[in-house]
């Protein structure tokens, strides 16, 4: 959305978009409560965290979240996992990346040993744990999520190098659940489970981005509480919505987007597909 459209609601960005600032990510309880965890204990004792839940239910917005608080601590090393379903010598190429370290992937111990060695040096002056974030998770391969898993810990599994936080939807905790990798799945010491949301948490969603982009009353209450009906409980399909309503007030230079403006752009859809079984049925 261009300066000219932000300015005709006084908003500051469009509070819709997939690219909205970290810092105005809508952040519930349990999520606060997650970062909290992960913040005041994981990156001290190190381990393993998993974010699970379906599709557009907020797994990357709470990986945004934390990579940004983490990242503002002071001695802590944040690194992302961009390509998650590589192999091992990829996935040894994007560690060393990551990491600052050179190495070499046909040399997987070489990289093994020199990983653990920056890692414990890390810790031995800051007390604190590296972190890597893997969004996307499912996509990992057993043999890379192993990897990682031995990476990770020394001393007979006594001490723990580095923190890990996974996210991913449903298939990655039944790949947990497989015999190969039952040793990592037990070694998940922190869930965050996003649930589809109630309707009443959707409007506060909204209700928070309207404030955080500058207009609280963009939207009128019973525009957000349609929405809220109609977006299945999925943050994505939420604002994904709301985005298309916001274009086309834009266009056609409305002061509030309202009920009438949602008739106007979902009305006719949501009309046919009711009007398609009785047309059948007549047939």
């Amino acid at each position: 959305m261009n300066k000219t459209l932000l300015a005709l609601y006084g908003l500051k960005f469009n509070p819709f978009s997939p690219e909205l600032p970290t810092a105005a990510l809508h952040r519930s309880a349990p999520v606060e409560q997650f970062c909290w965890r992960i913040e005041q204990s994981l990156i001290r004792e190190g381990g393993f965290a998993l974010i699970q839940g379906d599709p557009g239910t907020g797994k990357s917005a709470v990986l945004r979240l934390l990579d940004e608080r983490l990242r503002q601590l002071p001695d802590i090393s944040v690194g992302a996992l961009t390509h998650p379903s590589s192999k091992v010598a990829d996935f040894y190429r994007e560690m060393g990346d990551l990491f600052a370290v050179d190495l070499k992937p046909h040399n997987r111990w070489g990289g093994f040993k020199i990983l653990r060695e920056r890692w414990l040096a890390h810790l031995e002056t800051t007390l604190l744990r590296p972190v890597l974030l893997i969004d996307e998770a499912q996509e990992m391969h057993p043999t890379v999520l192993n990897e990682l898993r031995l990476l990770t810990s020394m001393q007979f599994d006594s001490r723990t190098l580095l923190s890990v936080i996974l996210a991913g939807d449903g298939r990655l905790a039944t790949k947990l659940r497989r015999e190969e990798l039952l040793p990592l799945g037990s070694r998940i010491r922190t869930r965050l489970s996003m649930e589809y949301a109630s309707r009443e948490a959707l409007v506060a969603c909204l209700e928070h981005l309207q404030h955080s982009a500058g207009n609280p009353s963009l939207m009128s209450a019973g525009l957000m509480k349609t929405l809220a009906e109609h977006a299945l409980g999925n943050y994505r399909v939420l604002t994904t919505m709301a985005a298309e309503l916001l274009a086309h007030a834009a266009r056609l230079e409305r002061a509030q987007l309202d009920e009438q403006l949602y008739l106007e752009v979902f009305g006719s859809a949501a009309g046919n597909a009711r009007q398609r079984p009785s047309a059948r049925a007549g047939a």
